[in-house]
């Protein structure tokens, strides 16, 4: 089962690391995906830019929410921010935790890892992965996913 796994951290805090502790921690987090992707369980993995980059296309609130704005920022009701994303191939819950428990231990800074599973994977979108996770299909429950 394919699960995403998304890091929040406190942006100012990761911004403010010197390279040498952004290199430290990329290249701890970087282990623990290479171990990934010789198992074959690695998809993709993505670090976000800054939220000052981000836009949030969100419906308003009149005429039924058809009027679509674009505001500055994602403003989530939330102190941490999304800083990027993991796509990993488990064979349950359990071990997608462990996976997360890797990467947490990899970067010792505060943080939360949110870990869903996939509902919806488009194969394609994952050219560069392993073809175990580009042919896998992810957990598709009924109405209400």
């Amino acid at each position: 089962m394919l699960y995403a796994i998304l890091c929040y951290n406190f942006e100012d805090v990761v911004g403010a690391w010197s390279p040498a502790e952004d290199a430290a921690v990329m290249a701890r987090l970087g282990a623990v995906e290479a171990g990934l992707a010789a198992a074959e369980r690695m998809g993709a993995a993505a670090r976000l830019l800054p939220t000052t980059a981000a836009v949030t296309l969100r419906k308003g609130r009149g005429d039924w929410g058809r009027e679509l704005m674009v505001i500055d920022g994602p403003f989530a009701e939330t102190k941490e921010q999304l800083l990027g994303f993991y796509v990993v191939d488990c064979a349950d819950l359990e071990g997608a935790i462990a996976v997360a428990r890797d990467l947490a231990v990899a970067n010792p800074d505060r943080g939360a890892y949110e870990i869903r599973p996939l509902a919806v994977y488009r194969p394609g979108s994952l050219a560069g992965a392993p073809s175990q996770v580009r042919g896998r299909k992810a957990h598709v429950r009924g109405a209400g996913a």
